[in-house]
């Protein structure tokens, strides 16, 4: 795919908050516990209610990105998560951190929701999953990128070399938003009133949008539940964690865009969505079994799944990005992002504690639980995703919903 200037600057965007991104999720936690002198638990808990608050966000944003022009909207929320991230650095006691943490994750889910909106304004419907393929590889290099410098202020450990890293972040997201600002106006089009619901009146799309989320609940697995697997239940060396971290960065940023070629419209994404779901189920049976054995065999069985894992993140990010797509009228499109994205802020807030239950105390049992569940869900998504489609052929736009975007002059808000 031949990127355009749009696309470019879309790509740009998003490698400079996720940098930034990486250097703030590496040393946040003990900014908060060491320099500002919060209880671990405490944090724990001002996170989990602020990203409980940010999914309840996304939903209203992207319909306010859907009428007054994601362009705007996606630079507003832009600024508002830098100046969220800025104001951690004057946080004191508990309460000011909940609420800008509050702040921080709102911002955060509406711009994700925003962002998308104005990416299928943009970009014709048949090359958006080619190019979130992109963005997601941009993304794991940004962050990567942005965990080293993270590392570097680790090393310091010093508050200065803290507060760093949180204007560094800050300044990302300003640089996100210029970068925003230099792409096309695009004027809101006419959004058909749908009730006080909203998205949630269109119960396929919500059913699609639920499934989506038990399939996302991989994603505590190489943050957290793999980490304390690996110490507690294997004989694998610790630095194993780091690794297996590394390995699933790179081979995201080397071969998503390619696992996302075949992927062009509802029959090819679900069956993507099936297959990374066996995949993704022998990748748990594979984790279950290196409990116990030698460090060297424990080890490498633990890259097999690791390897397994990530395979099946790509085919399921693919397959979750075509529909989220395909199944949005395209007059809501930021509206229904924002509640498709909610199932990567539920399933990081319920997934801790769902799979350390689960996994750590059930063992083998527990693995293969998780398996079948992600498997069941990944066919799920089929009859789901066509219950979904009948209900769009009859709209304006059809399905996948893309009529060409209409640039705004330059008096049009946006």
């Amino acid at each position: 795919m031949t990127k355009t200037p749009q696309q470019r600057l879309l790509t740009l965007a998003q490698l400079s908050n996720s940098v930034g991104d990486g250097a703030y999720y590496t040393t946040s936690a003990l900014y908060f516990t060491q320099v500002v002198g919060l209880a671990p638990a405490r944090v724990g808990l001002g996170l989990t209610i602020g990203w409980a608050v940010g999914s309840l966000a996304g939903l209203p944003l992207g319909r306010l990105a859907d009428r007054r022009g994601p362009r705007g909207t996606a630079v507003l929320l832009a600024l508002a998560t830098g100046l969220a991230v800025a104001s951690f650095t004057l946080v004191r006691g508990f309460l000011p951190f909940v609420l800008t943490a509050c702040a921080y994750a709102a911002a955060q889910s509406g711009l994700a929701a925003a962002r998308q909106a104005l990416l299928a304004k943009l970009v014709p419907a048949g090359e958006r999953t080619g190019l979130l393929a992109r963005l997601q590889s941009t993304l794991n290099a940004g962050l990567a990128v942005g965990a080293a410098l993270g590392g570097l202020a680790l090393h310091a450990g010093t508050r200065t070399a803290y507060l760093t890293v949180f204007v560094a972040d800050a300044v990302s997201f300003l640089v996100c938003a210029l970068l925003l600002v230099a792409l096309p106006r695009v004027a809101p089009g006419p959004v058909r009133p749908r009730g006080g619901l909203g998205v949630l009146r269109d119960r396929p799309y919500t059913v699609v949008a639920l499934l989506n989320t038990v399939l996302l609940l991989r994603l505590p697995l190489l943050s957290l539940v793999l980490p304390l697997w690996i110490t507690e239940r294997t004989g694998a060396p610790a630095w194993l964690v780091s690794a297996l971290f590394v390995l699933n960065t790179a081979a995201v940023t080397l071969f998503q865009v390619r696992a996302a070629r075949g992927v062009t419209g509802l029959g090819s994404a679900t069956r993507a969505l099936r297959q990374s779901g066996w995949v993704m189920c022998a990748a748990c049976a594979v984790f279950a079994l290196s409990a116990g054995g030698s460090a060297r065999v424990a080890a490498g069985v633990l890259v097999v799944g690791a390897v397994l894992q990530v395979a099946a993140e790509m085919g399921q990010s693919a397959g979750s990005w075509q529909l989220s797509f395909d199944l949005a009228p395209a007059d809501r499109v930021g509206e229904y992002q924002g509640l498709f994205g909610t199932g990567v802020t539920v399933a990081r807030t319920l997934g801790p504690l769902v799979l350390t239950a689960l996994l750590l105390e059930w063992g083998t049992p527990g693995w293969l639980l998780l398996g079948g569940l992600i498997l069941g869900a990944s066919y799920a998504m089929g009859p789901a995703a066509r219950w979904a489609a009948a209900g769009r052929e009859g709209e304006p736009g059809g399905l996948g919903g893309a009529r060409p975007a209409r640039v705004g002059r330059p008096s049009e808000a946006c």
